[in-house]
């Protein structure tokens, strides 16, 4: 087992506003999303003018330091009010104790299935973001098979998993067969094959949430929204991220389709991104928003968290979703169409007065905590 922490402050950390209040009953399972992965310590380096070059040392004007990869998506997840549970395997060293605080105690997020490995050092990546871009570099050895062990998943309303094509994960059947709704991304095809049948998952899965060059080459579409409608024959809703261009999305079951524009933003880094869409997607379904609803928010939580280093603490809050919709709505001139599109927000976001939990962001290093 990992660090043990008070519940008490993981209780105090937790967001001030329910984007499901309306919906819990009693009967409800104890988590509205579960989700497992690998862990990493993020080092991010940002302000770069350009990439490095080969034999000369390049400076950054910015560094910070995070948790990363899966714990991206569970740390999007709980900022936005959802009660999240991560299964990981964390390193016993520095870093792994580190992500371990940050995630429990920082984020409030339930880490009763995660596992602490014994002379297993945790995995790295370093990141260079520069022009809009990000260039990576990721070391760390594969953890003992049993850990985590995510075959009984815990009962929770949603799952987010990342599919692995020709590979099955147990997992992803077994919370779908209790009625858990999984979303899913997928990465890059190392193979080629660019096969859908290779995603066998995705048979379990509510909504599929590639990017447009995946799409495509999943479907042979030649343009990332007929490559979508293809996708709604293997799984009811497939949601296509079009970069700048935004994102557009298809729900077979109910016919209706969505396309939302990209919110232009000054990027610090991009880093997460993706998985915030995913999150705020996921959120945004839990809680019964229209479609277009749902992917207005998505790209609207992806768009603020690049303007924040590092993944993981780069994901916003309430506090910070209503600030961004208080001051676009004060600013002379603006688009009416454009403010409709988000004027679902209006019953949602906190006022100014309201007292939020303070969001954790990366530092330049580990050894600095927040003030009390």
């Amino acid at each position: 087992m990992g660090p043990m922490g008070s519940m008490g402050e993981d209780r105090d950390r937790r967001p001030q506003i329910d984007p499901l209040a309306a919906l819990r009953t009693a009967g409800d399972p104890p988590w509205d999303v579960f989700l497992t992965g690998t862990v990493f310590l993020d080092i991010v380096f940002t302000g770069l003018d350009s990439a490095p070059v080969r034999g000369t040392e390049s400076w950054a004007r910015g560094m910070g330091s995070s948790p990363g990869g899966v714990a991206n998506m569970a740390t999007a997840l709980a900022r936005l009010g959802l009660r999240t549970s991560l299964a990981a395997a964390f390193g016993d060293d520095h870093y792994g104790e580190y992500c371990w605080d940050a995630l429990e105690q920082g984020e409030g997020i339930d880490l009763t299935p995660s596992r602490t490995v014994p002379g297993w050092h945790s995995p790295v990546t370093v990141s260079m973001a520069y022009e809009g871009e990000r260039t990576m570099v990721s070391h760390g050895h594969e953890p003992p098979p049993e850990e985590p062990a995510p075959d009984h998943p815990p009962h929770a309303r949603a799952a987010v998993a990342s599919l692995t094509p020709g590979r099955r994960a147990p997992w992803i059947a077994k919370a779908a067969s209790r009625g858990t709704r999984i979303f899913a991304d997928v990465g890059w095809d190392d193979t080629g094959a660019w096969d859908l049948a290779g995603l066998a998952d995705l048979e379990h899965c509510e909504a599929f949430l590639p990017n447009a060059d995946e799409a495509m080459r999943y479907t042979g579409a030649d343009c990332p929204r007929a490559a979508a409608h293809a996708l709604t024959r293997h799984v009811p809703v497939a949601v296509v991220t079009l970069g700048a261009e935004g994102a557009y999305a298809v729900d077979r079951r109910t016919g209706e389709s969505a396309e939302v524009p990209a919110i232009a933003v000054e990027a610090l880094d991009p880093t997460g991104a993706g998985d915030v869409f995913v999150a705020g997607f996921v959120t945004g379904t839990l809680a019964g928003w229209p479609l277009a609803d749902r992917l207005a928010f998505a790209g609207l939580t992806a768009a603020l968290s690049v303007q924040e280093f590092g993944g993981s603490l780069s994901a916003p809050g309430w506090a910070e979703i209503g600030a961004w919709w208080r001051e676009v709505r004060s600013v002379d001139g603006q688009n009416p169409t454009a403010l409709r599109r988000y004027a679902f927000l209006d019953g949602l976001v906190p006022d100014a007065r309201s007292a939020c939990w303070p969001l954790r962001r990366a530092v330049p290093t580990i050894g600095f905590r927040n003030p009390a």
